[in-house]
């Protein structure tokens, strides 16, 4: 599948979302009401769910149970974040399952996740299919200038929401009291599409609230649940994950090796990921009961480690584990065992390590945190960077490909084949 191909299929899933949300809404209230976020045709709910969806479960399409069990969990997950993020933005909800049995918040229920899973299956062993099969019947200059064209459009619609839901034209000056004639009509043209937006939001949802309230220092660094402390989190996570696996793959294979993710420090990401991640989706249920966090945690960290499984393989034509030769295994991405693992990392994270690490992370000076964060959001990104084009590079090396710019040059030279293999001991070449 080409990279139009998946952008196409993320158009017509929202679109299809789209139609089939304001059918509902129309059945319900028997008159005509746009449900979605953006003013054009779009749910990017579901066009986002169904393209998960499509690079994570493509390859068990065969296999029904895991394909509408995963699906409903990639699904529900991308409803459940989309929900709360909403309501932080506009401070209102735009739905609401709290009438619905076995609900979580009121973002997610069983019901709805059941239709989720139906619609995966409906959506890898038909919607794809016949969807590419019409992508495929217009003329190649006409296919590429159709997916520019809606890229453009969704990125100005966003924008628009964005900046609107932002609260952006109370921020603004005063109309009449800018003097410039060009400035004026700028304005004036910027503050009619944002009331429009907003108009339009408000007919919807009428207790939706633009005006952002300001925030309130408490002179702690980073309390709650923000991003400095997921960052934090993800870097110690990657560290302490790091650890772990190779102190556990001494036990288990009687030899030390690498199993970090990155080229420079014992780092791995997948670990830090699901560390900041697990801390975002579960904080404010953290208090739960031990025996909800450990489903909780079985199920989301089994999707997790699949659907990471199958994007390094995407990207990096290479796969970094293999529990083939491990009983109840899906396809040597995951399997049973390790899944409880998951599981009884969720119960031990919060019950145990969170809190302490939390507190510690909080105990810093406000100017030193966020130096400190600063100084690792730039170390770290330039790591996955590098990591990222060595492994490509390492990649098209194995393929017998020679460098072609002076970048690739410098790849070779530094991470070489050798190299790799001892950072990577257990990728194996899918190309």
């Amino acid at each position: 599948m080409t990279l139009y191909q998946l952008i196409w299929l993320f158009f017509c899933y929202s679109f299809l979302g789209w139609a089939l949300e304001v059918l509902y809404m129309a059945v319900r209230r028997r008159r005509y009401c746009d449900r979605g976020v953006l003013n054009g045709p779009v749910c990017v709910v579901y066009g986002v769910a169904g393209t998960i969806i499509t690079l994570g479960l493509s390859e068990i399409a065969d296999n029904w149970f895991f394909l509408f069990l995963f699906s409903a969990l990639y699904a529900t997950v991308v409803e459940w974040i989309a929900g709360h993020l909403l309501e932080r933005v506009s401070q209102t909800r735009w739905w609401d399952y709290s009438a619905l049995p076995v609900n979580l918040d009121g973002y997610i229920c069983l019901p709805v996740s059941l239709l989720w899973g139906l619609l995966g299956v409906v959506l890898i062993r038909w919607g794809n299919p016949l969807l590419q099969m019409l992508f495929g019947l217009l003329p190649l200059p006409l296919r590429v200038v159709l997916i520019w064209v809606l890229v453009v459009l969704l990125a100005l619609d966003a924008l628009e929401t964005v900046l609107t839901m932002a609260g952006l034209q109370y921020k603004l000056p005063r109309v009449d009291a800018v003097g410039n004639g060009l400035a004026n009509l700028t304005l004036r043209l910027g503050m009619w599409i944002l009331d429009r937006c907003e108009t339009r939001m408000t007919r919807v949802h009428p207790a939706i609230n633009f005006a952002r309230p300001k925030r309130v220092k408490t002179g702690v660094f980073a309390q709650g649940c923000c991003f400095e402390k997921l960052f934090l989190l993800f870097v110690i996570g990657s560290l302490l994950g790091d650890i772990a696996e190779t102190i556990f793959c001494r036990f288990t294979a009687g030899y030390w090796m690498s199993r970090s993710s990155l080229v420079w420090g014992p780092f791995s990401v997948v670990w830090g990921f699901a560390i900041a991640m697990v801390t975002q989706l579960l904080y404010r249920y953290k208090d739960r009961p031990a025996s909800w966090l450990f489903v909780a945690g079985t199920l989301l960290g089994g999707a997790y480690e699949y659907l990471c499984s199958v994007l390094s393989e995407l990207v990096f034509g290479a796969v970094f584990w293999d529990y083939s030769a491990i009983p109840f295994n899906l396809g040597g991405r995951i399997n049973l065992l390790y899944c409880f693992f998951w599981g009884f990392a969720a119960v031990a994270w919060f019950k145990v390590f969170f809190p302490p690490i939390s507190a510690l992370i909080e105990k810093l000076p406000v100017g030193v945190g966020h130096l400190i964060t600063g100084v690792l959001v730039v170390f770290m990104t330039v790591n996955m960077l590098v990591s990222a084009a060595a492994l490509i590079r390492y990649d098209a090396r194995l393929d017998g490909e020679p460098p072609r710019n002076r970048i690739e040059v410098c790849l070779d030279q530094h991470f070489d084949n050798d190299r790799m293999m001892q950072i990577y001991p257990k990728a194996k070449q899918t190309g």
